[in-house]
C-alpha cells in the first residue's frame, strides 16, 4: 500500500467499477460515488437508461474481466448467464449468413443490469471499498492556483441534506457521456478538450421474451447488422436461462416503434426472417422500450497541454461509441488496465501521461466504429481515401465469409479487438478474400439468372 490514501471515482457503471477495482490495490480508500442507488440493481435505473438494451461482452473484454474476477465465468453460467463463442452466433451482414467459427473467443450476453450488478457487488465487498449510493456531485475542489484537484464537493439525495467536502488525493471521472469535467476545466482556467462527433441518429427499440428452445436453433444469438443497403438491423439473443432478448435498430431517424404491432412489423421488414419468425407468436416479458443515441463523440483529453494533477478521466466521459459495434465495455476494461499499468509505475499516476495512453487505447475501436458509420451515404462526414478503400474491403471480406470459416475468425479478432484492423490485410487473408468474394459475386449472378 502506498502513501496515497484515498481515491474517489466519480460513477458506478462499469467504467468507474473497474476503475475502483485497479485503484483497490494501490490505495488505502477507494470512495465510488453515484447518483443512483446502484447496489443491488440489476435493472435499468434513470442515470444509465441505455443499459436496458443488447449488451455484450465480447473477447478481450472477457479476457481482462476474467483476470480481474478470477471466480467470474463459473459465477456467471452458475447464474444462468449465457457464455458461447463469438464466431458461433448466428452472424448476417449484407443478409448473408457467414460462416461460423470456433474462434475460442468468448462472448457473454448477460443483460447489462445483471453484468453490472455481478462486478459491483464484487467490488463492494472489497475491504477498502465504499459506494456512496444517492449522492450528487456538486463539483470538484481544487488547491490556490488550481493546478491540483484536491477532492470533490458532494451532497446526498435527501431532504435537508447539506452539501459537504470530501479531500482526496485522487480523482476519476467516470460519469459517463454527460460529464461536466470540460466546463469545470473551464472555469478552473484550463482548455475545454476539443470533440470529434459523428451524428449517427440511432435509435434502440428493446423487448424481452420468453425464450423457447426452437427461436435459436441451438445458438446464442441472431444478429442480422445493419448495412447501407439494409440499414435496419437486429440484436435477438439470449440473454437468461428463459429470457431473451430483442434489440431493433434504426439510424438517422429510423425510429423502431414501441407499440406491439408497430414492433412485430418492424422486425417482419429486416431483411432475414429469423428475428420476425422468432418473436411474432412469443410472450413478451416487458413493453418495449426506445433508446436515442445521436452521436458518437470523444473528448480530445489526451490533446491538451495543461490539465490538473491527480484527475483522471475514464469510459465514456472520454469517448461514447456507437452502441451498435459492442464497444464500450471492453474500452473500459482496456482502459482500467492501462490505469492498473501506470499505478505499477507511478502511485499517484500523472494525469497527462493517463490521458495519452487513454487515447491510444481509444484510437483502434474509434477507426473502427466510425469508418463502419461512413458507410452509411446519409451519415456526414469526411470520408478519406483509406475509409473508402477499407469499408469496400470489408463489403468483400463478409462475402468471402459466407463461404471461408477462417475469415469470420480474423474478423471476429478485429472486432473483439484482440488484433489491429491490419491483420486483416495479412497477404494470405487477402487472397482468400479475393478469391472468396468472387466466388460469391459468381454464384449470386448465378442464382438470380
Amino acid at each position: 500500500m502506498t502513501s496515497t490514501q484515498l481515491a474517489v471515482v466519480l460513477g458506478g457503471s462499469v467504467a468507474g467499477t473497474l476503475a475502483a477495482r485497479v485503484l483497490s490495490e494501490h490505495y488505502d480508500q477507494v470512495v465510488v460515488v453515484d447518483r443512483d442507488e446502484v447496489l443491488g440493481v440489476a435493472g435499468p435505473r434513470r442515470g444509465a437508461p441505455h443499459t436496458a438494451h443488447a449488451h455484450g461482452l465480447h473477447a478481450r473484454g472477457q479476457i481482462i474481466l476474467d483476470r480481474l474476477f478470477p471466480a467470474m465465468m463459473d459465477d456467471l453460467r452458475t447464474m444462468g448467464i449465457p457464455v458461447g463463442d463469438l464466431g458461433e452466433m448466428r452472424w448476417y451482414f449484407n443478409a448473408k449468413l457467414i460462416q461460423p467459427a470456433r474462434t475460442g473467443l468468448l462472448s457473454i450476453t448477460a443483460q447489462r443490469p445483471v453484468l453490472e450488478d455481478y462486478l459491483r457487488t464484487q467490488v463492494a465487498k472489497l475491504p477498502n471499498v465504499d459506494y456512496r449510493e444517492r449522492t450528487e456531485l456538486l463539483g470538484l475542489l481544487a488547491s490556490p492556483g488550481n493546478e491540483r484537484i484536491t477532492g470533490v464537493r458532494l451532497q446526498e439525495r435527501a431532504d435537508g441534506a447539506e452539501p459537504y467536502e470530501l479531500p482526496a488525493d485522487l480523482v476519476v471521472d467516470a460519469t459517463g457521456r454527460g460529464s461536466r469535467l470540460p466546463v469545470w476545466l473551464e472555469e478552473l482556467g484550463y482548455d475545454r478538450p476539443a470533440e470529434d462527433r459523428m451524428k449517427i441518429g440511432l435509435t434502440y427499440t428493446t423487448r424481452l421474451y420468453r425464450s423457447r428452445p426452437e427461436m435459436f436453433d441451438g445458438v446464442q444469438s441472431i444478429n442480422p447488422v445493419a448495412s447501407p443497403a439494409y440499414p435496419r438491423g437486429a440484436f435477438f439473443g439470449q440473454v437468461g436461462e428463459k429470457e431473451c432478448i430483442v434489440s431493433l435498430t434504426g439510424i438517422l431517424g429510423d425510429h423502431p416503434p414501441t407499440d406491439e404491432e408497430g414492433f412485430l412489423e418492424y422486425a417482419r421488414t429486416l431483411p432475414v426472417p429469423d428475428v420476425y419468425e422468432g418473436i411474432k407468436d412469443a410472450e413478451p416479458l416487458t413493453d418495449p422500450v426506445s433508446f436515442q443515441f445521436p452521436a458518437s463523440v470523444r473528448r480530445r483529453y489526451e490533446r491538451l497541454t495543461r490539465f490538473p494533477d491527480r484527475l483522471l478521466v475514464i469510459g465514456d466521459a472520454i469517448c461514447s461509441f456507437n452502441p451498435v459495434y459492442g464497444q464500450g465495455m471492453t474500452v473500459a476494461a482496456m482502459e482500467a488496465m492501462a490505469l492498473s499499468r501506470q499505478l505499477r509505475r507511478e502511485p499517484v499516476p500523472d494525469a497527462r501521461t493517463f490521458l495519452r495512453a487513454v487515447g491510444r487505447v481509444v484510437n483502434q475501436p474509434w477507426d473502427i466504429s466510425t469508418s463502419g458509420d461512413l458507410d452509411f451515404p446519409g451519415v456526414q462526414g469526411e470520408r478519406p481515401l483509406k475509409v473508402r478503400m477499407g469499408n469496400a474491403y470489408m463489403a468483400k471480406l463478409q462475402a468471402a465469409a459466407t463461404r471461408d470459416a477462417s475469415l469470420t475468425d480474423a474478423f471476429m479478432r478485429v472486432a473483439g479487438l484482440i488484433d489491429p484492423p491490419t491483420a486483416l490485410m495479412k497477404p494470405k487473408v487477402m487472397a482468400k478474400v479475393l478469391r472468396g468474394s468472387q466466388a460469391a459475386a459468381q454464384a449470386e449472378a448465378q442464382a438470380a439468372s
